[in-house]
């Protein structure tokens, strides 16, 4: 079953915060595809299914202050 979730991240604003979030997010399980918005400082996270949960904790691990 694929998921989406959006997370707003209001510290993101650079090309290292989009690699540091992604890299972190990518780890996750489940996780298929990540998207950090540099202009809506969301990440959308697509997969089988990802946790919620652990996706804003790889946010935090990164650095940011999930939403």
């Amino acid at each position: 079953m694929s998921t989406t979730i959006n997370v707003r991240v209001p510290g993101v604003s650079c090309e290292h915060c989009r690699t540091a979030i992604h890299e972190e997010v990518s780890r996750v399980p489940g996780v298929e595809d990540v998207e950090v918005d540099l202009v809506t400082r969301t990440v959308v996270v697509r997969g089988d299914s990802p946790d919620g949960g652990a996706v804003r904790a790889a946010i935090a691990l990164a650095g940011y202050d999930p939403e």
